[in-house]
């Protein structure tokens, strides 16, 4: 049995009325049993219809309230399995949150997603089915032995014997479905996450003119994950077959033994035929729980894969620290900041500097300098392995605290639509925001014309199943959430890297007033936007190399100018 059911709320519980249900099924089986071996013994020894009639009303009354409980327990496990699902996804939504995007990248969004949306459903049919399924193999077949073996001992004993080889084959075939399932597991999440990054990349794909080259790699992911789960079916089948094999020959063995003791009268014909009933009964949960093994091992593994997440280390939210709202006369200083990786991999190192006020901050750097990093610690997404912070002289480890993230707005390279109307992506931070208010940030943000073209004006439905937005329109709907929600701390992490320079220079247009009176990070690799800085860090190999002003910092030959230098080197180009 899988311990971690018993882990969830109210599993228990469920557990026990399951249990009290299936040995009432239990105790339903063997009445039936009785009744019908007894009504088909009167008849065959000449008896009238009307006297067998009330064994057979027995029997059907026996069958009905044995259908019954299997509904009952059925409902319940249902109930509780739709309960626990629901419950495991929101908390794997918050942990999301939680964790923050470069956890998230960690794990995959791709694999994210298939969890979310369909590791939670197979999670759910594994415990609607497991739960009834264990316990009757728990329950029915030792009520059912202990009857048998009252009535007639040796039969008892030859259920009692065969029963453990087929639990123990059970178990075998278990072993070896469950290193079938990891292979077909991990074949799964590399197709889902190949198939997101194609979907996300398709058409960067198609202007490199790479869109027909990517069909071989897909097809070989995909060509993996058909073996995978052909080797999967091959075990499901066989041990379905082995299963269904033995049982058949288990309940032949009984038949043959009660048939020769019943030619040498050792056995009357009622009990044996009772205990031949029974048989198959006996068996049949062994062999249900075999079979569902194999149907919800995917979604055992999702369960197990979802509680690793659950249980991944996040902030300690306990005795927090309180820090002031950010003014223009408020300060932040980072001393001897250093983040390294899992694997002791230094990514930023002696970070040393202080902001007051409404600045706007300028982050530059190559690829891998540790511009994202910055930004992941300003935001509260992840944590300093060293140093100190100190806001308005209150100093503190790391800034993942609500007092500081509730003052703060992010806005990434490539911002997320939700699948619902125009109104509701912009006030998804700000729910209680009136459509008047709405209305004013969609101004602001240069949104008004595209609106107006829509049908449904700011109830048009954008996203998934929506209507399609462009880059530029999507980073404006992220502008109009920013508008909305009128934090005095803005983090921006390249939002403008995937647009075209037409586009841009909109866009740029449109955000250059927000940025005022604003305490501003701006990371980015058009180096156009640094005219606008009050401050400018260039990053190298995780270390700030140099600090200024646009205008100080071309005045010497540097990390910056040869930045500047690059970027024209790859425009004349």
């Amino acid at each position: 049995m899988d311990k971690q059911l018993l882990q969830y709320k109210g599993s228990k519980q469920v557990m026990a009325l399951v249990g009290v249900l299936t040995l009432g099924q239990a105790i339903s089986i063997i009445i039936q049993a009785l009744y019908l071996s007894k009504a088909i013994t009167m008849m065959f020894q000449g008896s009238t219809w009307q006297a067998a009639l009330p064994a057979l009303l027995i029997f059907l009354a026996a069958h009905l309230m044995r259908n019954f409980f299997q509904w009952g327990k059925e409902r319940l496990a249902y109930r509780f399995a739709d309960q626990t699902a629901l419950s495991l996804q929101q908390q794997l939504v918050e942990k999301t949150f939680e964790l923050g995007p470069r956890s998230v990248g960690k794990h995959g969004s791709g694999n994210m997603i298939t969890l979310i949306l369909e590791g939670i459903p197979q999670f759910k049919t594994y415990v609607q089915l497991f739960i009834p399924r264990f316990l009757s193999m728990a329950i029915i077949p030792i009520t059912l032995f202990f009857y048998v073996f009252m009535m007639d001992g040796l039969s008892g004993i030859i259920l009692a014997v065969v029963l453990p080889i087929l639990i123990v084959f059970l178990i075998l075939l278990g072993y070896a479905a469950q290193r079938q399932m990891d292979a077909q597991l991990d074949t799964y999440k590399l197709l889902s996450r190949h198939f997101v990054d194609s979907l996300r990349g398709l058409v960067t794909l198609k202007y490199l003119g790479r869109s027909k080259a990517h069909e071989k790699a897909i097809e070989n992911v995909s060509n993996k994950y058909r073996i995978a789960t052909n080797r999967t079916l091959r075990v499901a089948f066989l041990s379905t077959f082995a299963l269904d094999f033995f049982t058949s020959l288990s309940i032949a063995i009984i038949a043959v033994e009660l048939g020769v003791r019943l030619i040498n009268g050792n056995i009357g014909l009622e009990p044996a035929l009772a205990i031949l009933i029974l048989a198959p009964d006996y068996f049949a949960p062994v062999r249900e729980l075999g079979n569902d093994f194999h149907a919800t091992m995917d979604g055992k593994e999702a369960g197990e894969e979802i509680r690793g997440i659950l249980a991944e280390k996040t902030v300690d939210r306990k005795d927090l620290p309180t820090v002031p709202e950010w003014t223009a006369n408020s300060e932040m200083k980072f001393e001897a900041i250093m983040k390294k990786a899992d694997e002791d991999r230094v990514i930023l190192k002696d970070l040393d500097f202080t902001v007051n006020g409404y600045q706007k901050v300028g982050i530059v750097g190559t690829s891998g300098a540790g511009k994202s990093t910055l930004i992941d610690l300003l935001s509260g997404f992840t944590q300093p392995s060293s140093g100190s912070i100190s806001v308005d002289d209150i100093k503190v480890n790391h800034l993942s605290f609500p007092d500081w993230q509730n003052q703060l707005t992010y806005i990434p390279q490539h911002p997320t639509i939700f699948s619902t109307s125009v109104l509701e992506n912009i006030r998804f931070y700000e729910p209680t925001a009136t459509r008047e208010e709405v209305a004013e940030a969609v101004r602001n943000a240069g949104l008004d014309d595209l609106i107006h073209s829509f049908p449904n004006g700011l109830d048009e439905k954008i996203g998934q199943a929506g209507r399609t937005l462009s880059g530029g329109e999507e980073q404006r709907i992220a502008l109009a959430r920013l508008l909305l929600q009128n934090r005095s701390i803005l983090l921006f992490d390249e939002p403008t890297a995937h647009l075209d320079i037409e586009t841009e220079h909109e866009i740029k247009q449109t955000m250059l007033p927000m940025l005022e009176e604003k305490l501003v990070f701006f990371a980015t690799h058009r180096l156009h936007w640094m005219k606008e800085m009050d401050i400018i860090f260039v990053f190298e190999h995780g270390e700030i190399v140099e600090v200024g002003t646009h205008e100080a910092l071309l005045e010497k030959p540097g990390a910056y100018t040869r930045l500047i230098e690059a970027q024209r080197r790859g425009i004349k180009g």
